[in-house]
């Protein structure tokens, strides 16, 4: 009987060392591969909260130093963010806010700069749209109205349509093209809730062009020249 098992175990042993040397190698990088992926994940994770950290923690300084109108603090700051941290929401988040300084400081060049920043590399749709409003209001200062309207044409998220149409009708005022600029308005008011406050500065606005508040449906059509 003793006999008998030996042998079954020898024959189980022979055919796992045979399976073994057949499969062996394949196994093993399998399980290396998929330790390797686990740990890699890790890794990943736990780098991503670092990076969270610190890119938050130069935020934080990059906003007092805005606070401060400390513009050269700032611009420094803002510049290390977004060399190390380019890609989180920090980084562009830095962007607005050093670019909001600096249009209010004299400095329009280095608002263009940063805003146009956010333009070029960051991913998120809504920085990208904060960033074109923003930068259209800066040509418009500067009196480069088509520049202004040419950053206005381009699509963004639905939250800020009615925005966008809003500061088209602000340039068009700026050029003289009331008609365009009360279909913008329009458009503008009929994109907003009832419960939006800044809908009665369009309303100013249309009042102050002598023009009617028109249903929805009337005000959605595009504006002649408002893109142009």
């Amino acid at each position: 009987m003793a006999t008998n098992l030996d042998l079954q175990e020898q024959e189980q042993l022979e055919s796992l060392k045979a399976f073994w040397k057949s499969y062996g190698n394949l196994i093993t990088w399998t399980l290396v591969l998929a330790l390797g992926a686990f740990g890699g994940w890790r890794w990943w994770e736990n780098r991503q909260a670092q990076q969270g950290l610190e890119a938050g923690g130069m935020y934080e300084e990059l906003d007092r130093a805005a606070t401060a109108a400390d513009l050269d603090k700032t611009a420094r700051v803002l510049s290390d963010l977004q060399q190390r941290f380019p890609k989180t929401a920090f980084a562009a988040q830095g962007a607005l806010l050093a670019a909001k300084l600096q249009a209010e400081k004299g400095q329009p060049d280095a608002a263009k700069a940063s805003l146009g920043w956010v333009i070029a590399n960051v991913d998120d749709a809504d920085f990208k749209a904060m960033a074109r409003l923003r930068l259209a209001a800066v040509h418009a200062e500067a009196k480069a109205y088509d520049e202004a309207l040419k950053l206005l044409a381009e699509p963004v998220p639905a939250p800020f349509e009615a925005l966008r149409a809003d500061r088209q009708g602000d340039v068009l005022v700026l050029q003289g093209k009331s008609a365009d600029a009360v279909a913008a308005y329009q458009r503008a008011h009929a994109a907003m809730g009832d419960r939006v406050d800044y809908r009665r500065f369009v309303e100013a606005k249309l009042a102050a062009l002598g023009a009617p508040v028109l249903a929805a449906a009337a005000a959605s059509a595009p504006a002649a020249g408002a893109s142009k």
